[in-house]
């Protein structure tokens, strides 16, 4: 990852207003989620009355964001028959739900009238842009930061056209 593109602390502590992120593949092959993948596919699911054995570093974060007076959305973009990587994600998003994101799912059918970027995102009060990059296999490809005027407003465009359209976490279904 290049040395001027901030961690996610430091892109989240420097949000005022807003910090939205636009996921758009239905497979991601990070790192970090290998294990809780894993985990997820030989039957482990978190109890939601267990915060101590769910709650992270990441949530924490988040928590810590909104009670600044950030608001924290994401929106996903998922093609139907859902994947099983997007069944695992659906199981695990009410952890961010409960840190303070606000989470909507908007089926990929319904999204093919929106003007897109070209990579997932995120958007720090409208004007600093992290581009999450992947390789086709769906590891992280590392992150690029932008404040190029003209894209921020194509990220800020499309997150709010997509959010428009996506079914709120508590009523969306997988299918």
């Amino acid at each position: 990852m290049p040395s001027n593109v901030p961690t996610f602390p430091e892109l989240l502590a420097g949000a005022t207003r807003s910090a939205v992120h636009l996921e758009m593949r239905d497979a991601y092959a990070v790192d970090y989620e290998k294990g809780p993948f894993a985990e997820w596919r030989s039957g482990h699911r978190h109890d939601l009355a267990d915060r101590a054995s769910w709650w992270r570093a990441w949530l924490d974060l988040i928590q810590e964001t909104v009670a600044r007076g950030v608001v924290v959305r994401r929106a996903r973009i998922v093609s139907e028959p859902v994947s099983e990587y997007t069944r695992f994600l659906y199981d695990g998003t009410f952890t961010n739900v409960a840190a303070g994101e606000e989470v909507r799912w908007l089926p990929r059918r319904q999204a093919s009238d929106i003007a897109l970027p070209g990579n997932d995102f995120w958007l720090i009060d409208g004007r600093l842009i992290r581009w999450n990059h992947f390789t086709g296999e769906g590891a992280s490809a590392g992150g690029e930061i932008s404040e190029d005027p003209a894209a921020a407003k194509l990220c800020g465009d499309a997150f709010e056209a997509v959010w428009a359209r996506a079914i709120p976490h508590d009523q969306y279904t997988i299918h």
